[in-house]
């Protein structure tokens, strides 16, 4: 059996990168990249945890799968 925390935290990144995703097209994003050039931090928050908690629960899955 898989490790449960490695699929919990690859659900969690999944989310996070769609949140992410979906805060970078907000209007409050818009008028960030029109002042700026680049998105609101929230938006680039969610999308590096995304990624991050994607990485160490594939990490934790492809290990206790070895195993």
């Amino acid at each position: 059996m898989k490790n449960p925390i490695g699929i919990i935290l690859i659900i969690v990144g999944v989310a996070l990168l769609i949140f992410g995703y979906n805060a970078s097209e907000s209007i409050a994003s818009s008028f960030s990249r029109f002042f700026n050039g680049t998105p609101t931090d929230k938006s680039i928050w969610l999308i590096i945890g995304g990624v991050v908690a994607l990485v160490v629960g594939a990490a934790f899955s492809w290990r206790s799968s070895r195993s």
